[in-house]
């Protein structure tokens, strides 16, 4: 019989480049399994705890936390080490009371950083669709595969800041000029900067965004920026 499902492990020389792994150590990793981030832009959660946070000496002890209860993914137990986590997932140790989130730093796509108690509960989401559902209500995705019903009235592009424990918008930080915009993803990333300009994207040129760094000026395409505030980030994102 035919093998169905993809495969749960991945050459390590395919791995993405921000993959904190040794490369010639064995052939073989975790693959992340589908779900709500991209295998490129995510890393599974045993990796994460063995490689990246050094909290587990091998796979088998990652597999054993995991199946223990003691890991959280924004609020929610998770016991598969496959899992994917990307940008701005809040990951919780249960045991050690450490939080961390995902976020872009130093060129690199995905950083943990450790993070306060009491922002556990909320995360940066940036609006990737926006459809019109039953009743003329509007329902959004967001980048991390969540979505939401809501009455306000917010574009393709915008951040919300999210609850997660009431899945409720906590915070509307629109993605316009005079807001500062965190770079996600390429050489930049990591880079806080402020929106001068949005330039409207064409047939086959999409929708950038100018933002003025601290010692030059740069123009990316729109889905590699994310705003996180009018002045100040609303939660730590470096």
């Amino acid at each position: 019989m035919a093998k169905k499902g993809g495969d749960s492990r991945l050459k390590r020389q395919s791995a993405p480049v921000f993959w904190k792994i040794r490369r010639k150590q064995d052939r073989f990793v975790l693959n992340a399994s589908p779900g709500p981030h991209r295998r490129q832009q995510s890393y599974p959660l045993g990796i994460i705890l063995r490689d990246v946070l050094k909290k587990a000496a091998n796979m088998h002890e990652a597999r054993r936390i995991l199946s223990q209860g003691k890991v959280k993914v924004d609020g929610k137990v998770r016991r598969d080490v496959n899992f994917p986590l990307g940008l701005m997932d809040v990951l919780e140790l249960i045991p050690t009371g450490q939080i961390f989130r995902l976020v872009p730093k130093d060129s690199k796509l995905l950083v943990p950083v450790e993070i306060p108690n009491h922002e556990k509960g909320v995360k940066f989401t940036k609006i990737s669709s926006k459809v019109t559902v039953r009743g003329g209500k509007l329902q959004y995705g967001f980048h991390d595969g969540k979505t939401m019903v809501s009455e306000q009235s917010l574009s393709v592009g915008d951040t919300c800041l999210l609850n997660l424990e009431k899945t409720t918008i906590q915070e509307v930080i629109k993605f316009q000029k005079g807001n500062l915009g965190l770079i996600t993803s390429g050489d930049n990333a990591g880079s806080l900067g402020r929106i001068e300009d949005i330039k409207d994207g064409l047939f086959s040129f999409p929708k950038r965004a100018i933002l003025s760094l601290k010692d030059r000026t740069v123009e990316l395409p729109a889905e590699k920026v994310m705003a996180v505030g009018p002045q100040e980030p609303s939660i730590k994102v470096d």
